[in-house]
Formats: structure tokens, C-alpha cells, sequence
């Protein structure tokens, strides 16, 4: 039997994960009466140890801090176009890996262990590192579960059937499986069905 976890300071642990949601509990925007990011952390949260549960500090931290402060910037900040979503992501991954770097260092975690967390936040090694990999698949489920229905109602159908395809290219065989045993509505049953016999 595998033990379970344990941090290496477990002090240290949650004063980081009590920053990181103290930090996205500031967010002004609201999901089901709670702070969005700090709703969304959870979910990605869940995701992450239900894929894998012995996962290791460093991928814990980062499933908490993966989208830190988000509303900071804007998408609407940047060109409405192709590059200027681009652009906007690339920046928010560096603007989430860089606040995150800050908050573990003020907690006490040494360089190496935030240039893992950053690494994740970034999704540097991604596909050939495991761990980069069960934070994308998390990434991919909470769009599923709590995203795909709001973008269904909003956007048009091929759009949509696009930003599917491309998160279940993304996905291993394990995340696709549980993407599947998810409840959706009539018309996202189709739309999926759809994106995947394309």
C-alpha cells in the first residue's frame, strides 16, 4: 500500500496553498456565489489527484496556482484577434508562473522546487513530462465538466467543435476516458460526438 502524501514541510505547504487562495479569492468575477479562480483552483485540484492520486508536492502547488490572479489581465486588454489570444495566454502563463514564484518564496520554498512549480505553470516539458501531462488532462476535464457548456451556448458550432478536438488531442487515454463518463446536455452530447468523428 502506498503511503500517503506527505510535504516536506507540511507548515510550508499550506501557507503556500492559503496565499494562492487568498489570492484568488480576490477575484471580482463570481461563479455559483464564489470567486471564480478560486473555484476553478479546486476543480483543477480535483482533477489532478483523481488522475493522480500520489501526485508529488511541486504538481499539487501548481494545480493551486495554476491560473493565480487571472482577471488581472484582461482578455479584452489585448487584440481581439487570433495573435492577440495568442499573445494573451502566452503572457498569462509568465504573469501565473512568475506571481507564484514570488508566493513560494516568501513562504520559505527553496529555487529548485518553485522552478518545478513554474516549469508546470508554464507547461515547459509538455508532452514528453508525466506530470506536465496529468495538469493538462486536469486542464482539459475542468473545461469539459464546467466550460464546455457556457461556450456551447455562446459560440458558434464549428468554433466550438474546433476547441474540442483540439483539448482531446491533447488528452491520454486515461483523461478521454473520464471526459466520457461526464454528464452533458443533449446538444454538448452532439457536439462532442461530433468533434470526435470528425
Amino acid at each position: 500500500m502506498t503511503e500517503p502524501f506527505q510535504p516536506g514541510d507540511p507548515k510550508k505547504f499550506e501557507a503556500a496553498l492559503l496565499r494562492f487562495d487568498g489570492e484568488n479569492a480576490r477575484d471580482p468575477n463570481s461563479d455559483n456565489g464564489q470567486p471564480r479562480e478560486l473555484l476553478y483552483a479546486r476543480h483543477l485540484e480535483k482533477w489532478v489527484l483523481k488522475l493522480c492520486p500520489h501526485a508529488g508536492e511541486a504538481l499539487r502547488l501548481a494545480a493551486r496556482c495554476q491560473h493565480l490572479c487571472r482577471w488581472e489581465i484582461p482578455r479584452n486588454s489585448y487584440p481581439m484577434t487570433r495573435p492577440g489570444y495568442l499573445k494573451w495566454r502566452a503572457d498569462l502563463k509568465k504573469f501565473h508562473a512568475q506571481k507564484a514564484g514570488e508566493i513560494l518564496r516568501e513562504t520559505g520554498y527553496d529555487d529548485e522546487t518553485i522552478r518545478q512549480v513554474q516549469d508546470l505553470n508554464l507547461k515547459k516539458n509538455f508532452p514528453a513530462d508525466a506530470e506536465t501531462r496529468v495538469l493538462e488532462d486536469a486542464l482539459c476535464l475542468v473545461f469539459l465538466e464546467f466550460q464546455f457548456a457556457d461556450l456551447a451556448a455562446k459560440t458558434a458550432e464549428d468554433k466550438t467543435i474546433n476547441a474540442l478536438q483540439k483539448s482531446w488531442q491533447k488528452m491520454t487515454e486515461a483523461a478521454r476516458a473520464e471526459a466520457l463518463k461526464l454528464n452533458y446536455s443533449e446538444l454538448e452530447k452532439s457536439l462532442l460526438q461530433r468533434a470526435l468523428s470528425a
